[in-house]
């Protein structure tokens, strides 16, 4: 019987509008389009394989900093931390809340886990939807980042439950399908365009 379900952040629960709208936003029109976006998504790739190393608001500012010095040298201009973290929003996908809120009618503990640094809480709590869940769990503050199994530890300890009895939503095969199959927790993957297990969150529920 399920009793849990864990759901990722970003690409599941949350969408991230394209950092370059913003920064174009602080930067104005000098810098060309491209070498702009481009300059974004190797900060992008940067902050994703380094993000579980912001585990308290020390380090977070550190990575932070670095984060902001490689996409000014990618740039070729100064941005510092501040001007990017502000470029940067979430927002809520339409079904999250409605699903979340189905689950919990079915009495399902609900975790978010996803890599993230320790600011996930607070993304999920300005994106509306941190009440709808039980907690949330991140590569920072497990010590472990997905697909490394061990990040669900904490989150089946948070649910009381064990990886038999959860299952672990989201929307990348390596990152989320195979990092649960290997803590023996059962998978789906969401897909909005089609082709995975689920088109919605909100049809999580008819798959437990």
């Amino acid at each position: 019987m399920t009793k849990a379900v864990f759901l990722d952040a970003l690409g599941t629960l949350v969408e991230l509008e394209p950092p370059w709208v913003g920064l174009r936003r602080e930067l104005g029109d000098a810098i060309p389009e491209q070498r702009l976006v481009a300059a974004v998504r190797a900060e992008m790739a940067y902050y994703k394989e380094h993000s579980h190393e912001g585990r308290d608001p020390e380090s977070l500012a550190d990575l932070r900093a670095r984060s902001a010095a490689v996409l000014s040298r990618e740039l070729g201009a100064e941005v510092d931390a501040d001007t990017l973290v502000a470029a940067i929003r979430f927002a809520p996908y339409p079904d999250a809340e409605p699903a979340l809120d189905g689950l919990r009618s079915r009495g399902m503990k609900l975790v978010c886990v996803s890599n993230w640094d320790c600011s996930l809480g607070e993304v999920l709590e300005r994106c509306g939807i941190a009440a709808g869940l039980d907690g949330a769990i991140s590569s920072a503050e497990a010590g472990a980042r997905k697909p490394d199994p061990a990040i669900f530890a904490p989150a089946l300890r948070l649910a009381g439950c064990s990886p038999q009895e959860a299952v672990h939503v989201g929307d990348t095969r390596e990152e989320d399908v195979d990092a649960a199959r290997a803590a023996g927790i059962r998978p789906l993957l969401v897909d909005r365009e089609g082709g995975g297990d689920i088109a919605s969150l909100e049809e999580v529920a008819s798959k437990l």
